[in-house]
């Protein structure tokens, strides 16, 4: 490897070349992708242009531009440990990017990659009107991106933000800070609704864990390096979705929506709840799986839902 390593540092000497011999040494090593990049390539210019403190979007002209031997090794080294380590990239970077804004992100916390950033910029159209929102709930927050995205996108409302897990939230609270968004994002430690207190909202979105048994057993090594309690979603996966479904009828205003991801487990909810009208959501950036329901779907389906919880 130390032979290997100095040839590279001799001789490719650009952004460009480095991006393309990572994207070869991921391919190489089969790792596995799914944390905001979906390609060899896409995972190796964020690395490599993170090292080198350049942005994500950085012209095409500078990618020639020629590399420090300090910064070459610094490219060498996190592109050797993203192999060896089998770590999603952005607990290397600890950044992702969500919505097009920045987070901060470690182990304690799924990486952000939901298609729920599409709604989001699209501030829900049109199953609500902007200026009418004025309560937001945002349910398994995780490092708190769709929450404060969601304060960004509805500059006038209030979101409450809940998790289970007090180190996804301490990371959540220093997106909060980070963004300058604690005058309208509150944090809440609550098994979903248990601890929350009474509100009614006009969006709740939620990103649960909705993985099956079966499907946790056969995910890649790099999904195991996240906190494995942001995907079990128990034996079919719908566990959490279901009181959910539930619980939210109490806490939806009239014109109110649920938007729900379930990602892979779609079809499984589906199958459970055959007569209930879920809207699934076609995103132009790809991703699927994430439903919405009014708050009158919610209520005229309750009985189901309440039933389904056995």
């Amino acid at each position: 490897m130390r032979t290997i390593q100095t040839d590279v540092l001799t001789n490719l000497t650009t952004l460009r070349d480095y991006i393309r011999w990572g994207a070869s040494c991921f391919t190489i090593a089969g790792v596995s992708f799914g944390h905001g990049t979906l390609t060899a390539l896409d995972e190796a210019a964020a690395l490599v242009l993170h090292t080198v403190h350049q942005p994500y979007n950085l012209a095409e002209a500078y990618l020639d531009a020629a590399l420090t031997m300090a910064e070459r090794a610094a490219i060498i080294d996190i592109i050797d440990r993203r192999i060896n380590e089998r770590t999603p990239a952005a607990y290397l970077t600890h950044e992702a990017i969500f919505a097009g804004l920045a987070f901060y992100v470690d182990n304690r916390v799924l990486v952000p990659r939901s298609p729920i950033a599409e709604l989001i910029e699209q501030r829900f159209s049109p199953w609500v009107e902007e200026e009418q929102v004025v309560r937001i709930l945002d349910l398994c927050t995780g490092s708190g991106c769709i929450a404060i995205a969601c304060a960004y996108a509805f500059q006038h409302a209030y979101v409450d933000a809940v998790d289970l897990s007090s180190d996804a939230l301490d990371v959540a609270a220093i997106n909060v800070e980070k963004h300058q968004v604690a005058e309208s994002v509150t944090l809440y430690e609550s098994d979903l609704f248990n601890q929350l207190p009474m509100a009614q909202y006009d969006i709740i979105v939620s990103n649960p864990p909705y993985v099956s048994t079966q499907e946790w057993s056969e995910l890649p090594e790099e999904f195991r390096a996240e906190p494995d309690m942001g995907f079990k979603g128990g034996e079919s996966g719908l566990d959490l979705v279901i009181r959910i479904l539930v619980d939210a009828d109490a806490y939806l205003a009239t014109q109110g929506i649920l938007c729900v991801e379930v990602g892979s487990s779609a079809q499984t909810l589906q199958d459970t709840f055959p007569n209930v009208p879920f809207f699934w959501i076609n995103f132009e950036r790809g991703g699927d799986g994430v439903f919405l329901l009014t708050a009158g779907q919610v209520h005229e389906y309750h009985h189901l839902f309440i039933a389904a919880l056995g």
